[in-house]
C-alpha cells in the first residue's frame, strides 16, 4: 500500500472517532462510526488473499448491520421523545436497540460471531487496531447510555465473560485466542457499567495496555500459532521471559497489574448485593485463565522446536521501535501496587 493512502486511512480512523467524541447529535455520532469502518476496509484488504477479503466481507455485513440497527434506534428515538442528543435515550425500546447495535459493533456476546472469524483474516497489527481503537467510538456511545433497567447489560457482560472464556479452550490461532480474550475483558466492562462508570474507564484502559503489549510482542516474535511460541527463545530471549507475565496479567493474576480491574469490579458487584452474578463472574474467568495458562506453559517450559537442522530462526534485530512496548509492558505488570492513586485517579 502507497504510505500517502495510508497515511490517508490512519488520520480517517482519527477523525472518525473524534467525530464520535465530540458529538452530542446520534446522526454525527453515527457518522464517525461510519467513517472508522470505511477506514479500515482497505487496510485489512492490503494483503490481497482469500481469508483476507472474506473476513473484510464478514466484517463489512456485521458492521453495516449493527449501523442500520443504530440508526433506526435514534431516528426512532427522535420519533418518540423529539430529542436527538446521545444523552437522551429514555425510552425503554430505543435503548436496547441502541445497546445491542453497539454491542454487535465491538463483539459482545451473543453478538460475537463475526469477532473470532474475521481476526482470524486479519495480520496482527490490522488485529491490533480492531481490538482497540475500533472498539473506542462504539464504547464512548455505550458509555453515555444510561438505562433504567440494567439488565440488559448485565446479561451481555456474562455472557461476553462466559463465552470469551469457552471459545478459546481449543483454539491454536493466536489471532483467534486474542479476539476471544477481547470478547471477555469487554463482558467484565458491560458489567459493571450501570453501577460504576468510573471502573468501566479503568477497566477498558487496563485492557487496551494489556492487549498493545501482547500484540506488539507477538509481531516482534513474528508468530501467529500455538506451537510457533515455543522458538521465540531463539528470536528475542527477553521476550520470552515478559510474555508470560503479559498473559498471566491479562488472565488477572496477582499481583499483576490485570487483577485490578477485576478486584474493584468483583468488589463493587458485591457492594450492590449482585454476589451471585460476581461469584459466576469470577468462576467463567477461570476459563479465560485456562488458555492463559496454556500459551505461557508452551512458551517458556514444553515444546522444544521441532525445526530441521539449518532452519532454525536465531536472534533477530527489531525492526521497528519497541519503546512503546517496553512502556506498555511495564504498566501490564507493575501498575497493582498504585492502585489508590489510580483509584484517585478515575474517581476524582
Amino acid at each position: 500500500m502507497a504510505p500517502f493512502v495510508y497515511s490517508t486511512l490512519i488520520i480517517s480512523l482519527g477523525l472518525g472517532t473524534t467525530m464520535t467524541f465530540a458529538s452530542t447529535h446520534w446522526y454525527l455520532a453515527w457518522m464517525g462510526i461510519e467513517i472508522n469502518t470505511l477506514a479500515i476496509i482497505p487496510l485489512m484488504t492490503q494483503n490481497h488473499n482469500p481469508r483476507a477479503i472474506e473476513a473484510t466481507t464478514k466484517y463489512f455485513f456485521a458492521q453495516a448491520t449493527a449501523s442500520a440497527t443504530l440508526l433506526f434506534a435514534a431516528v426512532s428515538n427522535a420519533f418518540l421523545t423529539g430529542e436527538w442528543d446521545i444523552l437522551q435515550i429514555n425510552h425503554p425500546l430505543t435503548s436496547t436497540l441502541t445497546t445491542l447495535a453497539l454491542a454487535m459493533k465491538i463483539g459482545l456476546a451473543p453478538l460475537h460471531s463475526w469477532m473470532p472469524e474475521v481476526m482470524q483474516g486479519l495480520n496482527l497489527l490490522t488485529g491490533l487496531i480492531l481490538s482497540t481503537w475500533q472498539k473506542l467510538a462504539p464504547f464512548c456511545l455505550i458509555y453515555q447510555i444510561h438505562p433504567d433497567n440494567p439488565n440488559v447489560f448485565i446479561t451481555l457482560g456474562l455472557l461476553s465473560v462466559i463465552v470469551g472464556g469457552w471459545g478459546g479452550f481449543n483454539q491454536v490461532q493466536l489471532r483467534k485466542i486474542l479476539a476471544y480474550s477481547s470478547i471477555a475483558h469487554l463482558g467484565w466492562m458491560i458489567l459493571i457499567l450501570p453501577f460504576s462508570p468510573p471502573l468501566t474507564l479503568l477497566a477498558f484502559f487496563t485492557y487496551l495496555m494489556m492487549t498493545f503489549s501482547l500484540f506488539s510482542s507477538f509481531m516482534l516474535v513474528r508468530t501467529t500459532h500455538i506451537n510457533s511460541l515455543s522458538t521465540s527463545w531463539a528470536k528475542i530471549p527477553t521476550l520470552t521471559a515478559c510474555v508470560p507475565l503479559i498473559l498471566l496479567s491479562l488472565g488477572g493474576l496477582p499481583p499483576l497489574t490485570g487483577f485490578l480491574p477485576k478486584w474493584l469490579i468483583l468488589q463493587e458487584l458485591t457492594k450492590q448485593d449482585l454476589a451471585p452474578i460476581a461469584t459466576l463472574a469470577a468462576l467463567s474467568s477461570l476459563f479465560s485463565l485456562y488458555f492463559y495458562l496454556r500459551l505461557s506453559y508452551t512458551m517458556t517450559l514444553t515444546m522444544p522446536p521441532n525445526n530441521p537442522a539449518g532452519t532454525l530462526p536465531w536472534r533477530l534485530n527489531p525492526q521497528h521501535n519497541t519503546l512503546p512496548l517496553a512502556l506498555t509492558t511495564t504498566t501490564t505488570i507493575y501498575l497493582l501496587p498504585v492502585t489508590p492513586a489510580i483509584l484517585a485517579l478515575f474517581t476524582s
